[in-house]
């Protein structure tokens, strides 16, 4: 026994890099400027009710304290790699800790946002299996958060403790890279972005002429202002020089203009592709290609890409997949236009021996591709209109805990495809591969 314990290797405790409790004595404050946002009206009377002395003495105080707070969260924080899981402890008053099994590790994002890249610092994210919420390491020195990553995502596949800090980073084949030109482009033509700016003219405009009140337009027009620049400028910059690439871990993803990303699609974790094409794309042949991974947060595989392109990328998340084009699309029976008049010829179904793919959209198409293994159930719906007009609507749901429906469809045929989904759902968890990588 006394032999046995002395072989155990002990488990060394890192902490974060010191410039975290610079982030974190930034929470005081986030807390102060929230009660402020929430009820502007009870802060400002406190403020004015403040002599130049009291708020220097408050400020005296303060400042020390949150300074203090992020030592103390910093200084208590402490993570570990044994042969096995991740530790992090952390906690000021109530401790936690949290156990990661490295073996339910599918992917970790590298993120450095603009103040972190000039500290010379960076994030890790942890996608987990079965958690919805990412762990995370905030922060560590680029280089270690790079060997950091490359070890776990080694252990996770399987590689021995002794070895895995050897194996270093997963080379990476670049796939696709989005000039800014074409991206700025992307945005213009994309409606959504015009009818925001729109809205934030006239709204406010109609508001003045209604009620004369200034402070109704502002609170009007800045949401809509905001709401315009998001869809506009953030998207910009937050997908800014999209690189993809193709890695034994998965796809990778590199993205940002002053919070650089770096992502990993973690293969055999996809639930569903979805292709989108504006109205104002199709004449240049753009699509924008969107995921549900199961577990994860990331959602843009490309902003934006020629259909081919996106198509061959596609390939690369589901082996043994094509894009079905417009003309393998089935629309619906001709008296699908008494339940949804005009727009029924947006919805189309194709099914393949590898996807369950729907269409939505007349203007603004969208393509939704589901692979057979992926399939958790599948419904059918019938309300009392579409079943006097014999039509019936087909739910798949996925791992991700979204839906796609095939809509406005024959009603014997709909029966019969809900029969052969669920036996093509069956056979193809028996033939899907392991969700794994590095092999």
């Amino acid at each position: 026994m006394d032999g046995a314990a002395g072989a155990e290797k002990p488990v060394v405790e890192h902490r974060l890099h010191p410039v975290t409790p610079l982030r974190r004595a930034w929470a005081p404050v986030a807390v102060l400027i929230g009660w402020g946002v929430h009820d502007p009206d009870g802060a400002q009377r406190q403020l004015m009710r403040l002599d130049t002395t009291t708020l220097w003495i408050g400020l005296a105080v303060f400042v020390p304290a949150a300074a203090l707070y992020g030592f103390l969260t910093w200084w208590f924080t402490h993570f570990a790699v044994t042969d096995s899981e991740l530790r992090i402890r952390t906690g000021l008053v109530f401790r936690r800790t949290a156990h990661i099994r490295l073996e339910r590790i599918q992917a970790i994002d590298v993120t450095r946002p603009l103040l972190a890249r000039i500290a010379g610092v960076a994030k890790l994210k942890l996608d987990v299996v079965g958690t919805d919420k990412k762990d995370e390491l905030a922060y560590l020195g680029e280089a270690h958060a790079g060997a950091l990553r490359a070890e776990l995502l080694a252990r996770a596949a399987g590689f021995a403790p002794d070895t895995a800090h050897e194996v270093g980073e997963a080379p990476v084949r670049q796939l696709l890279r989005v000039p800014a030109g074409v991206l700025a482009m992307s945005l213009v033509l994309t409606g959504a972005t015009w009818w925001t700016l729109v809205a934030a003219v006239v709204v406010p405009s109609v508001l003045w002429f209604a009620t004369e009140s200034v402070w109704t337009v502002l609170a009007t027009a800045l949401p809509l202002l905001g709401a315009a620049g998001a869809s506009s400028v953030g998207r910009f910059v937050g997908e800014y020089d999209w690189t993809v690439g193709d890695s034994p871990d998965g796809l990778r993803i590199d993205h940002g203009l002053l919070d650089r990303s770096h992502e990993t699609v973690p293969p055999g974790r996809v639930q569903t592709v979805r292709v989108v094409e504006p109205l104002l794309w199709r004449r240049r042949g753009w699509v924008r290609v969107e995921l549900d991974v199961a577990g994860s947060t990331n959602s843009v595989l490309l902003p934006v890409a020629p259909r081919e392109v996106a198509g061959s990328v596609i390939a690369r998340v589901l082996p043994g997949v094509s894009v079905p084009d417009a003309t393998a699309l089935v629309r619906p029976p001709g008296r699908a236009r008494w339940c949804v008049p005009w727009w029924w010829r947006g919805y189309g179904l194709a099914v393949s021996d590898a996807v369950f793919a729907a269409r939505h959209g007349l203007l603004r198409r969208r393509l939704d591709l589901v692979p057979h293994a992926k399939v958790q159930s599948v419904r059918l719906s019938q309300g009392p209109w579409k079943r006097y007009k014999g039509l019936a609507d087909v739910h798949v749901d996925t791992g991700a805990n979204k839906t796609v429906t095939a809509r406005l469809r024959d009603a014997g045929e709909a029966a019969a495809l809900l029969r052969a989904q669920a036996e093509r759902s069956r056979t193809g968890r028996r033939e899907a591969l392991p969700d794994r990588w590095m092999a």
